[in-house]
């Protein structure tokens, strides 16, 4: 049967599960739920494999104190380029593809002048000049190539994880903070993943091992971020609009926001947030802007309708892209930049020699357009990052002793498409009032506006900001552990009932796992690289589970409600 299975891969258009849409909740065959085509996915496959490839030559390198950046950078950005929603432009994979293979052959050179003997393979000497050659040979080492599923299934949650490490990297690089220690992982667990002698067993101590450097990826991450920025703080976030012409920023990196405000100031130009970015309007750095005006729209699967009415200039940071609809009238007013690329997307390139990006042609094109159409009002608050929430701490532990506060629901990571993500609302209104939302990422968007209330005035739902900013969920949890002197984290009040997408929710589940969080709550579904035997060993040794109805798991998390 698994012959069978590759030798049909083979004649397949494509085949990707990596996220939570996969078709049928088995994987893509014909065409991505993203949008991606066969091709793509296909170059996306060898980027992989590639990757995988220069990393046995980076690890041997580091065995002899050699750390190469620009192999790093390569290896990193590579991983963001080929996660859910990022990068649609087969060009840019063709192209990024013979960027490799001259970095191999700069690699090679290095391991002869030290006298490092490596043991090639086809992973180390293959190539492809044409783009039809790569797509042949990414047939021979997409997913299906690895013949035991439960192998199969631990190496793309391995690899997965990595994807959104990589992620995550990347944006604290964009701020000047480096860990040569989280390359150094990446790069031997990418190495690992081909290793045809490890034990299921050994991969899934591994597993561990990613979430262990998630944490401290996700670590260096804020630390960047508010070091650079200020830490978040309780702010109310403007919804509507302005009469000037707009330029609309999603997806996640920070960098890019503050360039771009830095360079429309003065020019008539309002900046507003979409999506992920939304939490950009918490850091102190950014508020003395005066044309920084709020957010505007919803989760990233709105923008079909959110950059219709929006009228302005839109710029991608990274994914989050979804490709526009035949009809759609604001394709020639995308951009994007970094990791990020779409066929007929404008592509800003990086700034020369470490300057910034040169955003004139996207402002010069934002003051030809109208002003965004209003499609709502009012305000949302959020902020909620951990150094505000621990400056909240003796309000926060009194409630929590008083009873006014009976329980903590983490309720992070991403929206998406699926009607059945409505679950996630329902069950945030039918929280009882005693209860506080705990969040990050753009899960958030699917009860964020809702009139919840406050708890003695702690609101209910505590926005920690992007998915990137779940780490602060788990620096609160640990102080909480600490404030209360627990032995376990799993004792403290708080329940986890989380949403996932793509990759970077990958990394903060696996972040979770290896500080000790059990009973993880995960949904709409529970991913389709997970095997049968590898889902069983999660939900054994970790309690993970799939969610119910919201009538369902009300009574699981409130058991006296059974008898109510």
């Amino acid at each position: 049967m698994v012959n069978e299975k590759i030798v049909n891969y083979k004649i397949m258009n494509m085949f990707c599960y990596q996220c939570q849409e996969a078709a049928k909740g088995l994987g893509c065959e014909v065409k991505g739920v993203c949008g991606k085509t066969p091709e793509v996915s296909a170059l996306q496959d060898l980027l992989v494999y590639q990757v995988k490839g220069l990393s046995h030559f980076t690890t041997a390198l580091r065995l002899v104190e050699i750390e190469n950046e620009a192999a790093n950078t390569f290896i990193t950005d590579s991983l963001f380029m080929t996660i859910t929603n990022a990068n649609f432009d087969h060009e840019r994979f063709v192209t990024r593809i013979r960027e490799g293979f001259k970095l191999r052959t700069e690699l090679k050179a290095v391991l002869a002048e030290n006298k490092i003997e490596l043991k090639h393979s086809d992973l180390t000497t293959w190539t492809a000049l044409t783009a039809a050659e790569m797509e042949q040979k990414a047939l021979s080492v997409g997913v299906l190539a690895t013949g035991n599923e439960d192998v199969r299934s631990l190496r793309e949650l391995i690899i997965y994880g990595l994807k959104g490490m990589a992620a995550y990297l990347e944006h604290a690089q964009n701020l000047g903070y480096y860990d040569n220690s989280v390359h150094a992982f990446i790069q031997k667990a990418l190495v690992a993943t081909t290793n045809d002698s490890l034990t299921a067993d050994e991969l899934t101590a591994l597993t561990l091992e990613t979430g262990k450097y998630g944490v401290s990826v996700m670590a260096l991450l804020d630390k960047a971020n508010t070091t650079t920025f200020g830490n978040p703080e309780i702010s109310k976030v403007n919804l509507g609009v302005r009469n000037n012409p707009g330029i609309l920023i999603s997806g996640h990196d920070l960098k890019d926001m503050e360039e771009l405000l830095k360079q429309t100031d003065g020019t008539g130009v309002d900046v507003y947030t979409h999506s992920e970015m939304l939490p950009a309007n918490y850091y102190p750095a950014f508020k003395k802007y005066s044309h920084f005006v709020g957010n505007y729209g919803g989760a990233w699967w709105s923008q079909i309708t959110d950059f219709e009415t929006f009228n302005g200039v839109v710029l991608f940071t990274t994914n989050c892209i979804v490709p526009p609809k035949s009809t759609s009238t604001y394709s020639d007013r995308v951009y994007t930049t970094g990791s990020s690329g779409f066929p007929g997307f404008k592509h800003i390139e990086e700034g020369v020699n470490g300057q910034a990006k040169d955003f004139s042609a996207l402002i010069a094109h934002a003051k030809q357009c109208a002003s965004p159409i209003e499609i709502e009002t009012g305000e949302i608050v959020g902020g909620f990052a951990h150094n505000q929430v621990l400056a909240l701490a003796d309000k926060v532990v009194a409630a929590v002793k008083s009873g006014a506060i009976r329980k903590f629901f983490v309720m992070a990571g991403c929206d998406g498409r699926m009607k059945g993500r409505s679950y996630y609302t329902e069950f945030a209104e039918n929280l009882p009032k005693d209860t506080v939302i705990l969040t990050a990422g753009c899960a958030k968007y699917r009860y964020n506006k809702l009139e919840l209330g406050d708890i003695g005035g702690i609101p209910r739902v505590l926005d920690a900001g992007q998915c990137n900013d779940s780490y602060s969920l788990a620096v609160i949890a640990l102080k909480l552990k600490e404030v209360f002197e627990l032995n376990d984290i799993n004792d403290l009040p708080i329940a986890y009932n989380i949403a996932w997408y793509e990759q970077k929710a990958v990394i903060v589940l696996l972040a979770l796992l290896h500080l000790g969080v059990k009973n993880i709550h995960l949904g709409p579904t529970l991913p389709a690289f997970l095997s049968p035997n590898v889902a069983n060993v999660l939900v054994n040794a970790f309690g993970i589970a799939p969610i119910g109805s919201v009538d369902e798991d009300m009574k699981l998390f409130f058991p006296e409600m059974i008898n109510a």
